[in-house]
């Protein structure tokens, strides 16, 4: 099996704001839209959504064992783990146990990620 497929559409557009789910435990401060999944392998593509004010700080840095992608789409979003802000056109590649986050957003940010869980390192 490989990834969903689906047609063109506007993710960004007000007919599909029922597409978009808030992320728990973020006060609604984060939104999410899964754009593709791969239900065998976990591997999945969506765009998230921090709202002005956002403030992941009570997370904390985290990590995954697995690699992903990020594309700032618009707006900017400050990496605590780097020091840096994010903006719009910034692309990072991350490898597997990176930290990156908490996160500060002052303006609205729209991310896209691309995340591979089929290709996650295990230790042991």
């Amino acid at each position: 099996m490989s990834k969903s497929t689906i047609q063109y559409w506007n993710t960004l557009a007000a007919a599909n704001k029922s597409q978009w789910s808030v992320i728990a435990d973020t006060n609604g401060e984060l939104e999410q839209l899964t754009l593709s999944m791969d239900e065998v392998t976990g591997d999945y593509t969506r765009l998230t959504r921090f709202k002005a004010g956002a403030d992941t700080s009570m997370f904390g840095g985290k990590s995954h064992d697995y690699p992903e992608e990020i594309f700032i789409v618009s707006g900017r979003l400050f990496d605590v783990a780097f020091g840096i802000w994010l903006e719009a056109g910034d692309y990072a590649s991350r490898p597997p146990g990176e930290v990156h986050g908490p996160f500060i957003c002052e303006q609205e940010c729209l991310v896209l990620e691309i995340s591979f869980p089929s290709q996650a390192v295990t230790s042991g």
